[in-house]
C-alpha cells in the first residue's frame, strides 16, 4: 500500500472542497433537502423534523463540517511540507550558483592580472611600427 495515498486522497478532497462545482452541489442538496422535507407528503419525509428544526438536515452539514476541516487541514500540511523541501532546494540551488558566481569572477580577475603581464596585439603593432619607423630612419642616413 502507499503510504501516501490517504495523503493524495485527503487532497483531491480539500481541492473539490475548495471549488465552485462543490458549492453549487452543496446548495441544491440543501435546496432539494429543504424542499422535499417541506412539501412532500408526511410519510415520504427522511427527516421528521423538517417543518421547524432540520435537525438531520443540521446534523449532517456538521458532519460533513467535522470531516471537512481535518481533511483541509491535512492537505495544507501536506502543501506546507513540499514548499519546506522546494525552499531547501532553491536555497542550495541559490548557494550553488552563489559559488560557481565567485569561483568564476576569481578565474576572471587571474586572467586579467595574467593578461597584464601578456604582450596585446595594440602593443606588438606599435612597436612593430616602431621598429619599421627606425629602420626607415637608418635606412635614409645609408643612402
Amino acid at each position: 500500500m502507499d503510504p501516501d495515498a490517504f495523503g493524495r486522497l485527503t487532497e483531491r478532497i480539500a481541492r473539490f472542497l475548495g471549488t465552485g462545482r462543490y458549492l453549487l452541489f452543496q446548495t441544491v442538496v440543501v435546496v432539494v433537502w429543504i424542499l422535499w422535507n417541506t412539501t412532500a407528503p408526511h410519510h415520504w419525509r427522511f427527516d421528521p423534523w423538517a417543518p421547524t428544526k432540520f435537525i438531520f438536515l443540521t446534523l449532517i452539514l456538521s458532519l460533513q463540517a467535522s470531516y471537512s476541516a481535518p481533511l483541509i487541514l491535512l492537505a495544507q500540511n501536506r502543501q506546507d511540507d513540499r514548499d519546506r523541501v522546494n525552499l531547501e532546494a532553491d536555497r542550495d540551488e541559490a548557494r550553488q550558483s552563489k559559488a560557481d558566481l565567485e569561483y568564476l569572477a576569481r578565474e576572471l580577475a587571474a586572467i586579467r592580472m595574467a593578461l597584464g603581464e601578456v604582450a596585446t596585439r595594440d602593443f606588438l603593432r606599435s612597436e612593430l611600427a616602431r621598429v619599421e619607423a627606425a629602420r626607415e630612419r637608418e635606412e635614409e642616413r645609408v643612402d
